[in-house]
């Protein structure tokens, strides 16, 4: 169910430290070691040809299978984080 405007507006108005985040469960070590990286069905890919510095793409190769889908996601992350400003 969607929310509406109203609400939205109503819930972004509440100050960080008036939000109760008792909760919810800490991320430690074991949720990320558990995480699994589940991307946007339906996603279009196009092609490009891209500098990144050698350290960075070393590391995300040296995860494993899904590097690039891997890097697509933290720049979608970001991309999505800051969309509004």
């Amino acid at each position: 169910m969607p929310i509406s405007k109203n609400r939205l507006a109503e819930v972004e108005a509440i100050p960080d430290d008036e939000i109760d985040t008792s909760d919810i469960p800490e991320m430690d070590e074991k949720f990320f070691a558990a995480a699994k990286l589940v991307m946007p069905p339906g996603a279009s890919k196009k092609a490009v040809s891209m500098r990144v510095d050698e350290d960075v793409f070393d590391w995300f190769k040296a995860q494993g299978k899904g590097h690039l889908s891997r890097m697509n996601a933290v720049l979608r992350a970001y991309m999505l984080a800051h969309r509004s400003e």
